[in-house]
């Protein structure tokens, strides 16, 4: 098979907000094409999102892609190279490459919902990449449609010209032929020289048990041919490759794969970290000079540690991380160790969604019981000796005499939300000291921009927007920059201990409250022991909140039948020294459930 003439590929890739029927389109559309028959599509819905969880929550984590053939009204025959794309904010570098390796996107939006922060974001993302956009009105069909409506607020907010947008149903099926006539019609074919040297841009790397590292790669310019020697131009190494091909979704194999061609190879790369996505791959023999400009790293901004229930699932532990590594580049860790909960892992994530997928797929797919520590982002401490450190974990924290200043990072936030709701939202923001920016109207929904510190986004923000908003509001950020901020680090003691896995960095204004809520919650999970504990919430030396635990008392003057006072007395004399000595020397045993349920406190 030979590579596909220039003029009749297309590369484009869906981009939408969640839920607004991307993964469903492109069912669609490799329905129609006929990449995979009725028969193979029946009973499964979203046949790109491969992941359990992507179908039991119903979004896409990984970017997928199709390479599928169609014959237009014109009697030509097309290559469609299709990625599908996640429309979460943890996921935003998933979308990012996906675009770098297209031309045209579909912007997908829901005719009953309109434009949300996902879409705008999305929508940016792709024209910076210079893409062609073809606006796709979906759900057309439901009796909330209003799509007259929304094509005005696309021409409006996002300020691209909506009038001829294609509508459909991608559930039914309606109108989806046009989109498959507008990709033909409205996108442009790939740039590219056949006969330039090699030069390819790594997509995507991911870790199959039978072929080792799959790579996904899009040609720019030459030819990548089976069995040719090639060199990824950022780590320098040479493989062979063995195989080339593209998924239809199924693998099939070719012989070579053309400039503005979509597909993979494999070359016996046994680990995914020297496939570093956005690098350059160019012929071993005679390398390009230049290489691509590539992606930004994704960089974790979100740090947690994660501990085994049961100190024996360290090792099985290590172990899930390292092959979940293999699939998922954005995620990192290294080891740590913690007084109250043994040994574990210090982890960074790109958003709580990303933290919560993650240590769900390692109690599913390695059966293991963890135990998260609060989330905490990377602040920057200035010390008095002119150096400055990162830190992502407040146990590392240097005494306070020694920083001159701290540095909190800054994101800007974007919400849409109902009118009827901006007041809560409003509220919220303020209470998380943010600082609004501009507030505008798309329609009937209102628009607001915020400055946030991202240490009160990462608790459960998202989830007061949406109970504040019954679930109508949408959000999407971005870092900006770092602030110097009055930030303290709060302790938990128990018994006098503290308790490292509950210290935390906050703002001085809001310790008190988040110290309070703490012990008080703590008080309520801590069994009685047979001697009263102290649970207090300190800053440096300082006790700002505290509660005692009752101790569990025998009744020692059962026995006294009338009699002196002073017998009675000396027994509970005898009984408090007993419990005074205890108390010294007691262990407090914390149950698990109390980490997780303190950890989930907020004021």
């Amino acid at each position: 098979m030979t590579t596909a003439p220039i003029p009749n590929i297309r590369n484009f890739s869906i981009v939408a907000h969640i839920d607004h029927g991307k993964s469903t389109l492109a069912d669609r559309l490799i329905q129609m094409t006929g990449g995979l028959s009725d028969r193979e599509m029946a009973g499964k819905e979203q046949v790109l999102d491969s992941m359990d969880i992507e179908r039991e929550r119903g979004i896409t984590i990984k970017a997928q892609t199709v390479r599928l053939k169609y014959r237009a009204k014109d009697g030509k025959d097309y290559i469609f190279n299709l990625m599908d794309t996640p429309g979460h904010v943890d996921f935003a570098y998933e979308v990012s490459r996906s675009l770098a390796a297209c031309e045209g996107s579909l912007l997908v939006v829901d005719a009953s919902q309109g434009v949300e922060a996902q879409t705008l974001a999305n929508v940016y993302q792709a024209l910076d990449n210079n893409h062609e956009i073809v606006p796709v009105l979906n759900k057309v069909d439901l009796p909330a449609a209003e799509p007259e409506k929304v094509k005005q607020q696309i021409e409006d907010v996002i300020g691209i010209d909506a009038s001829d947008a294609v509508m459909i149903s991608a559930k039914t099926g309606l109108g989806v032929p046009d989109v498959l006539e507008a990709i033909v019609t409205r996108l442009p074919p790939p740039k590219g020289d056949k006969d330039a040297t090699l030069k390819a841009l790594l997509v995507d790397s991911w870790y199959d048990v039978y072929l080792g590292v799959v790579v996904l790669i899009r040609v720019v310019d030459g030819v990548m041919k089976k069995g040719s020697r090639i060199r990824m131009m950022g780590t320098g190494a040479a493989y062979d490759i063995e195989r080339v091909g593209f998924f239809t979704p199924k693998m099939q194999q070719v012989d070579e794969l053309g400039p503005g061609e979509i597909g993979f190879i494999t070359a016996a790369i046994k680990e995914v970290a020297d496939t570093r996505v956005g690098d350059t791959i160019t012929d071993d023999k005679k390398p390009v000079s230049e290489m691509l400009p590539g992606f930004k790293p994704a960089i974790p901004v979100v740090f947690c540690g994660l501990f085994p229930v049961d100190a024996d699932d360290f090792e099985t532990l290590r172990a899930a991380m390292g092959k979940l590594r293999l699939n998922d580049a954005s995620f990192s860790f290294e080891m740590e160790t913690s007084a109250a909960l043994g040994f574990g892992f210090r982890c960074g994530f790109l958003g709580l969604l990303h933290l919560e997928i993650i240590q769900e797929r390692l109690s599913r797919e390695f059966d293991l019981n963890l135990i998260a520590t609060a989330p905490s982002v990377i602040y920057k401490m200035k010390l008095t000796d002119g150096s400055e450190i990162e830190i992502h974990n407040p146990v590392d924290m240097p005494d306070v005499v020694k920083i001159a200043e701290i540095d909190e990072p800054w994101i800007e936030a974007t919400i849409l939300t109902p009118d009827e709701y901006l007041g809560s939202v409003l509220k919220l923001c303020q209470d998380r000291r943010g600082s609004q920016k501009e507030l505008t109207y798309v329609g009937s929904r209102a628009m607001v921009k915020y400055d946030l510190p991202l240490n009160e986004v990462v608790f459960d923000f998202y989830d007061r927007l949406k109970s504040v908003s019954k679930g109508y509001a949408s959000f999407d950020y971005h870092l900006t920059d770092y602030k110097p901020a009055d930030l303290v680090k709060m302790q938990i003691l128990v018994n006098g201990e503290p308790v490292d896995a509950l210290s935390m960095l906050v703002h001085r204004t809001r310790a008190e409250g988040r110290g309070r809520a703490m012990v008080e919650k703590m008080k309520e999970l801590i069994p009685p022991h047979m001697f009263q504990i102290p649970i207090q919430a300190a800053i440096g030396g300082k006790v700002i909140a505290r509660e005692t635990v009752r101790a569990l008392r025998k009744d020692v003057t059962a026995k006294c039948y009338g009699g002196d006072i002073t017998r009675k007395r000396k027994l509970l004399e005898k009984q408090k020294e007993g419990k005074k000595k205890m108390r010294q020397f007691g262990k407090v045993d914390i149950p698990q459930e109390a980490f997780i349920a303190a950890l989930k406190v907020d004021s």
